[in-house]
C-alpha cells in the first residue's frame, strides 16, 4: 500500500476495488449490521484501543479470530508509551503541522490491511478526547507551544489545560465555523482527517465515531460527520458514522443528539450504558430501542466499550460479563470488552465469553429472536434475562445462577454453558409444558440454550 509522504497531500481518487468485508446496516433487522449482505452480530475484545500503535499486531488479531471476535476499536490516539504522533517533528522538538509523520500512517495502513484480511470490523474514533487534556495536551503537536504554525493568541488554544475533558476547557473542540471558527487550527485538523481518510476509504470494513466520551457541543460532531460523508461521496463511497457521549444515563439530552439525528449519525453507540449495573442496565438499553422504534429511527445499536475488571477503575469482572451477554440478548448490533485496566481486553475470561456466545449462536437464530423476559415465570429482579422466538428457541442468561419457569409448547433440547470458562454441559430433552430452568450452580454466569 502507498504510504503518504511527509508533505501534505490532498485526498486522491481511490481505487473502486475496496477491501475487507462490506459492512452496512441491515434493511430487514434495523438494529443489526450485515457483512457482505449477511446478518452478523459483532463481538470484540482487545488489549488496547489504538491497536495500530501496538507491537505484535498480527498475533493479537489472530487471537481474536480464534475465539470468534470480529470487532475492534481504533482510537487515533498517541498518548501511550511507544506511540508516535501524526505530524512530523523537527530536530528542535517542534512539530510542523504541514508535514505528516510517515511512521504513524504506515502503522495505520498496516492495521487496516491486516484487519481486512481477517474480516475484523474497525470502529475508528477520529478525535481521541483524552489526548487533548492535562498531561497529554502538554506534549500534543496541536498545543501552540509544540508547533511552528501558530501561537496561543492566533489559535485561541491554551498551552495548559489542567481540567478533565468533561469541563470542555480546550477550545480545540470549538474550532468549527458554527462555534469559535478558528481557521488556523481547523486547517490542520482537516489535514489530519484527510490523511486518515486517504487510507480508511480504501476499505469497506470501517465505521466512524467522532469522539470518545465527549461533552462538547454537537456542532463539532455534525461538522466532522458532514466532512467525512462529503469526502466519501466524492468517490461514491458510503460511510456509517456515530458519536459517543460522556453521560452514563442514556436519557441525557446529549444522547438525544445521536438518537434524533440519523441524517448525521447512522448508528447509535450506547457504551456508557455499561456503567449501569443490574436490571437497570437491561431496561435502560431496551428503553432506547423502543424510543427509536416509535420515532421510526431504529438503526444499529453498538457498544464499543464494556467496562469492568477486578482491581480496575470501573466496575468488576462480574459486571463486565453480565453487561456483555445482556447486550447480545437485548439485540445490540455489537459489544466489545474495554481494554485493561478498565475492562477485560482479550484476557482468558474475555476469550471464553466470546467463544461461548459464538457457539451458542450456532444453535439458535439470534436474528429471529427478541428480548422476552415476559416469558419467564417466578423471576426475581436481575435473576435471568431472555431472548426468544417463542416456541422455537430461547437464550436465558443467569448472571449469578437461579431458577425460573417457562412454558414450552413442544419438546425442546437444552444445553448449558458457563460463559466465563466456556464449559458446556451436554444437552438434554425438556418436555412440553411448564419447564423449570435451574442453573447447574449459583456462583457462575450461566447461559441456557433451548432449541
Amino acid at each position: 500500500m502507498k504510504i503518504l509522504t511527509p508533505c501534505y497531500l490532498l485526498l486522491i481518487t481511490l481505487s473502486l476495488c475496496a477491501k475487507g468485508p462490506k459492512i452496512a446496516p441491515s434493511e430487514t433487522h434495523l438494529n443489526y449490521w450485515t457483512l457482505n449482505g449477511e446478518l452478523s452480530v459483532l463481538l470484540g475484545g482487545s488489549k488496547d484501543d489504538n491497536l495500530f500503535q501496538i507491537d505484535n499486531l498480527e498475533a493479537h488479531l489472530d487471537e481474536m479470530v480464534a475465539v470468534g471476535a470480529n470487532y475492534v476499536r481504533c482510537t487515533m490516539s498517541s498518548r501511550d508509551p511507544g506511540n508516535v504522533w501524526a505530524f512530523a517533528q523537527r530536530e528542535d522538538g517542534l512539530y510542523n503541522l504541514r508535514e505528516l509523520n510517515p511512521e504513524y500512517w504506515r502503522r495505520f495502513a498496516i492495521f487496516l490491511e491486516e484487519t481486512a484480511k481477517r474480516d475484523i470490523i474497525v470502529q475508528i474514533e477520529v478525535w481521541a478526547t483524552f489526548d487533548f487534556y492535562r498531561q497529554e495536551w502538554d506534549k500534543n503537536p496541536y498545543n501552540p507551544k509544540n508547533n511552528i504554525q501558530y501561537d496561543s493568541r492566533r489559535s485561541k488554544l491554551p498551552e495548559v489545560v489542567d481540567s478533565h475533558p468533561t469541563y470542555t476547557e480546550n477550545p480545540f473542540f470549538r474550532s468549527v465555523p458554527s462555534q469559535l471558527a478558528i481557521p488556523s487550527v481547523l486547517e490542520h485538523q482537516q489535514r489530519f482527517v484527510d490523511a486518515m481518510l486517504h487510507y480508511s476509504l480504501q476499505y469497506d470494513h470501517v465505521l466512524y465515531c467522532m469522539d470518545n466520551e465527549t461533552s462538547v457541543t454537537s456542532d463539532w460532531a455534525k461538522f466532522w460527520s458532514n466532512y467525512i460523508r462529503k469526502k466519501a461521496s466524492e468517490i461514491d463511497k458510503e460511510v456509517y458514522i456515530t458519536e459517543m457521549w460522556d453521560p452514563w444515563e442514556l436519557s441525557h439530552p446529549f444522547h438525544a443528539e445521536t438518537f434524533d439525528n440519523p441524517q448525521y449519525f447512522d448508528f447509535v453507540d450506547i457504551s456508557q450504558n455499561n456503567h449501569i449495573v443490574g436490571e437497570r442496565h437491561w431496561t435502560n438499553g431496551l428503553e432506547q430501542f423502543e424510543r427509536l422504534r416509535k420515532m421510526g429511527k431504529l438503526r444499529p445499536i453498538t457498544n464499543i466499550k464494556v467496562y469492568g475488571k477486578d482491581g480496575g477503575r470501573h466496575k468488576k469482572t462480574h459486571n463486565a460479563i453480565e453487561s456483555y451477554v445482556k447486550n447480545v440478548l437485548m439485540g445490540c448490533g455489537s459489544t466489545r470488552f474495554h481494554r485493561p485496566p478498565s475492562g477485560q481486553g482479550l484476557n482468558d475470561t474475555a476469550k471464553n465469553v466470546i467463544l461461548s456466545l459464538r457457539q451458542a449462536l450456532e444453535r439458535v437464530n439470534l436474528f429471529d429472536m427478541a428480548p422476552a423476559n415476559h416469558l419467564l415465570m417466578d423471576r426475581a429482579e436481575n435473576e435471568a434475562f431472555c431472548s426468544a422466538k417463542a416456541g422455537e428457541h430461547y437464550l436465558i442468561f443467569f448472571p449469578a445462577g437461579g431458577e425460573v419457569k417457562i412454558e414450552l409448547p413442544n419438546e425442546r433440547e437444552i444445553a448449558w454453558v458457563r460463559v466465563e470458562s466456556n464449559r458446556w454441559i451436554d444437552s438434554k430433552v425438556v418436555k412440553a409444558g411448564s419447564a423449570t430452568i435451574n442453573t447447574p450452580d449459583n456462583e457462575s454466569h450461566w447461559l441456557a440454550v433451548i432449541y
